[in-house]
């Protein structure tokens, strides 16, 4: 009988006692809603907490003869080491994003499962590095030939923040990801409202703000799969035609992840994007490219603009995308036509086979 591949569903969730059950029925009170009184949600509101998530995940893959158990860390790497030295997992499913409050500790994780010899999903250390800093990635893919918003960097809060780009201007804070510190308040028009916000994000965020110029026009996630063969899954666009008019054109964090923000239901994913063949296959061009620029592996999301005058710039790499179902990276996958768990067990076949690259020092 063959044995079953054992994988260690990873995360970190410090506190989870914090995470009480959402209820049932969608919320009322929706911010920014604007004139709209009629307001319907697009999307259904989901009750499950992450932690809910990574355990159905697991519960999921055990349906289909994988052998997966969940591991929160909290904070404590002891937790870790005992668990793998006691469980032994031939892979782990890694889902740490952040260790002691500081999302950039999170190649350092993956490090340690390095050093460890243990193969794992996703993005090595290097890769998680180079794109968790906007203005690194920027400045590699514009190396290659990958065009990108033109940028200028403040470190520090100045009098007056001097630039030659043209407005309209959007802010993000330098070193976040998962839209984080990009609101509606982010796309400035003038000088003040550029000096205000980022003021607010050398404050708040405690970090360099990355001041773009903003590209008017469609919003592309490309999901790419693979490690040696990496393919471009169907590509989704984000149709903003539906939002409000004192909202920009963004997926912000709200629309992200706040479902009583309109902006959530009003930023309406259509996957496969209706694009013409010319642009699709320019599109998967450069996603591989920016995928292995950035030394991404298994799985990843390359968040695009195509402006009106029909250039592509991309805006993000993202290695180790959200994988719950239903979020973009699955939607893509279930628009190639791999279900929730083949793609799950895609993922964990490449780091599996890398086992040949590595050598196990738990004993």
């Amino acid at each position: 009988m063959k044995k079953k591949l054992k994988v260690a569903v990873i995360f970190n969730e410090a506190n989870p006692e914090l995470y009480i059950k959402k209820p049932k029925e969608f919320p009322s009170g929706l911010t920014h809603v604007g004139k709209n009184t009629n307001f319907v949600p697009y999307f259904e509101y989901d009750n499950l907490t992450p932690i809910e998530e990574y355990e159905l995940m697991a519960s999921r893959l055990n349906q289909e003869g994988v052998e997966a158990y969940v591991l929160n860390i909290k904070d404590d790497i002891d937790v870790l080491l005992k668990n793998i030295k006691k469980h032994k997992p031939d892979v782990v499913f890694n889902f740490v994003e952040v260790y002691k409050d500081n999302a950039r500790l999170e190649m350092n994780m993956v490090g340690l499962l390095e050093l460890l010899g243990i193969p794992y999903t996703g993005a090595p250390p290097m890769a998680l590095a180079n794109c968790q800093s906007k203005v690194l990635t920027k400045r590699l893919l514009n190396a290659v030939g990958i065009l990108t918003p033109q940028f200028i960097v403040f470190r520090h809060k100045l009098t007056q923040y001097k630039h030659k780009l043209q407005f309209p201007l959007i802010i993000k804070p330098a070193f976040e990801d998962a839209s984080a510190g990009i609101e509606n308040e982010s796309i400035v028009m003038d000088n003040k409202e550029l000096k205000d916000r980022i003021n607010y994000v050398l404050k708040y965020f405690d970090q360099p703000a990355l001041v773009e110029e903003f590209i008017e026009g469609r919003e592309l996630n490309v999901a790419v799969m693979g490690d040696k063969d990496s393919v471009v899954l169907p590509i989704s666009e984000i149709d903003f035609s539906e939002m409000p008019e004192h909202l920009h054109n963004i997926v912000s964090y709200q629309a992200k992840w706040d479902p009583h923000n309109v902006a959530y239901h009003k930023t309406i994913p259509i996957c496969p994007a209706v694009l013409t063949k010319r642009i699709e296959e320019k599109v998967h061009s450069i996603a591989i490219k920016a995928f292995k620029t950035m030394g991404c592996r298994d799985y990843a999301r390359v968040d695009m603009r195509l402006s009106k005058d029909k250039k592509i710039y991309v805006l993000e790499v993202n290695p180790n995308p959200d994988l719950t179902e239903g979020a973009g990276f699955m939607r893509s996958a279930e628009a190639a036509g791999y279900s929730y768990t083949t793609t799950l067990k895609k993922i964990i076949n490449y780091a599996w086979k890398r086992r040949k690259n590595v050598r196990n020092f738990v004993k």
